[in-house]
């Protein structure tokens, strides 16, 4: 038996890919989930072999809900914006289903799951740095142990690299998030932050001042008093941003 999870905060919607789904006998619904919270609770605990995802949800969105699980099972997207079609292929979706759609546009999504057997490796582009469609964050979802914390990128002072994860500092404290910098350079305002190093990714607002430090290199220092280095090929790029 295929074991498939629904998620999806229209209960009108959940009710039709169930009924959608229950013309296929090896398929058993095992939950529907009403935002991505529930939804990665559900996948934890039902361990699916198939989600159907929602995108915009409360809480957190459906790429947010796949980026804080450890294992991700196959996806078919279902949803009423098609402006998410080419981030959702790029995390190696098996469909995405265009609201409204039929029971026969529907059967086909199953079809492409069943051709498709073990689920793809979802995470690769989620992980991926090379989208067209460049997303603004304007906020960042995490995990903080054992909670799920949404920090609004208005509460980001820096970023600092951290081998394959990135340290984002904020007034509460510091945060550990499973990205690159290259990725919240290239996916946070460029009028709100800039690269000064290749380990940092500072807020503009946060600097109160540059100083000469050393031989011809510099160093920013933010209004929570950190010091913060500025790299030769950062240098141009921060005096180029504050009009300098």
């Amino acid at each position: 038996m295929i074991k498939t999870i629904i998620i999806d905060d229209e209960p009108l919607a959940t009710q039709l890919v169930a009924e959608y789904l229950s013309k296929f006998k090896d398929f058993e619904t095992v939950a529907i989930c009403h935002d991505g919270l529930e939804g990665i609770k559900a996948i934890k605990h039902h361990q699916p072999n198939l989600i159907f995802l929602d995108v915009q949800m409360p809480k957190i969105s459906g790429f947010e809900m796949l980026e804080l699980l450890e294992e991700i099972p196959s996806v078919i997207f279902t949803t009423a914006f098609d402006e998410y079609a080419m981030q959702a292929f790029e995390v190696h979706a098996v469909d995405y289903l265009l609201k409204p759609f039929s029971q026969d546009r529907f059967d086909k999504a199953i079809e492409k799951f069943k051709q498709t057997g073990k689920a793809q490796n979802v995470q690769t582009l989620l992980d991926s740095e090379s989208s067209d469609a460049k997303e603004i964050l304007s906020r960042i979802v995490l995990k903080d142990r054992h909670d799920i914390k949404i920090i609004p990128t208005a509460d980001i002072q820096y970023l600092e690299a951290n081998d394959d994860y990135v340290n984002i500092h904020t007034e509460e404290g510091k945060f550990l998030k499973n990205k690159t910098l290259s990725y919240f350079e290239q996916h946070l305002d460029s009028e709100v932050f800039v690269r000064v190093h290749r380990s940092y990714l500072v807020k503009i607002a946060e600097i109160t001042k540059i100083e000469a430090y050393k031989k011809d290199s510099h160093i920013v220092i933010l209004k929570s008093g950190e010091h913060i280095p500025v790299s030769k090929t950062g240098y141009p790029k921060l005096k180029g941003v504050l009009g300098i």
